[in-house]
């Protein structure tokens, strides 16, 4: 549901860049406050920067591409992560892809095709700046959850710190380009967004530590499944409000998507470097 306050902030004068790099320095501030060893664990581990880079441009990426472009399009192609997953754990983690993985990958990259595919455009390519930003936050998804799993030998705290810092400095960062490139508007500096901001933070900061918390707790299938009603909470809440375009192709598409999303969500779990089919 991020994507509707990402664009009230919009509307009242604050670019989605500048609303994440307030809301991720807000909620860096309450992890210093709540766990100040928290980065003397993120220096003595700097693979943690690695983390934070990932992270960063993970909210970079879909909280701009969510606050332009169509949000059911935007979060399909935000979540051809379980795809990228399969050649970055490969690449990263040495976990050797297998058919059925492959397969998986097939069906994702098929469903991205048909989606990207438009009426006017002989190729399947991004049509503008909001599809280019989801498919860059997907791919750093599947770094930032790939990262997770080779750094989890860190500190619980360091690791949610580098990855809210990380969202602040990259966030900062690429408004600051974007400003110098006339791409991003100066911050609107009222209180009229003040309300909407500070609920948005509390949100992100409550959700990651619910997530935290339940996802160590439960098998990695049933919190992958759990994630996938993301999908459905975007969509239907886009629709409600009109924001989202259900088209014949983007349901088709989808469909592929999230059929690969399911697969990969009910996969065995993975024992040592090598899959298993």
């Amino acid at each position: 549901m991020s994507w509707w306050p990402f664009r009230e902030l919009q509307s009242l004068g604050l670019h989605p860049l500048w609303s994440t790099a307030l809301i991720y320095f807000f909620s860096l501030g309450c992890i210093v406050v709540w766990r100040p060893g928290a980065w003397r664990s993120f220096v003595q581990h700097p693979q943690l920067w690695l983390l934070a880079l990932a992270a960063g441009l993970t909210n970079v990426g879909f909280n701009w591409a969510v606050t332009v472009g169509d949000v059911v399009r935007v979060v399909l192609l935000f979540y051809l992560m379980p795809a990228w997953s399969v050649l970055l754990a490969w690449a990263v983690l040495g976990e050797t892809p297998t058919r059925a993985s492959l397969l998986r990958l097939l069906l994702a990259m098929t469903g991205v095709l048909i989606v990207l595919k438009a009426p006017g455009s002989p190729w399947p390519v991004p049509q503008g700046i909001a599809d280019w930003l989801a498919l860059m936050g997907g791919l750093s998804f599947a770094a930032t959850n790939v990262l997770l799993r080779k750094l989890e030998y860190t500190p619980s705290a360091s690791r949610m710190l580098a990855m809210f810092g990380g969202g602040g400095v990259l966030a900062s960062a690429a408004a600051l380009l974007g400003l110098a490139g006339g791409i991003v508007s100066a911050p609107v500096w009222t209180t009229a967004w003040l309300p909407v901001a500070l609920g948005l933070g509390l949100a992100f900061l409550i959700s990651n530590m619910a997530l935290q918390y339940g996802a160590a707790r439960l098998a990695a299938s049933t919190t992958a499944l759990v994630m996938l009603t993301e999908i459905l909470f975007a969509s239907l809440s886009a629709a409600a409000l009109g924001a989202a375009e259900f088209s014949p192709r983007t349901l088709v598409g989808g469909s592929l998507i999230v059929l690969a999303a399911l697969l990969a969500a009910m996969a065995p779990a993975q024992t040592g470097k090598a899959q298993h089919p």
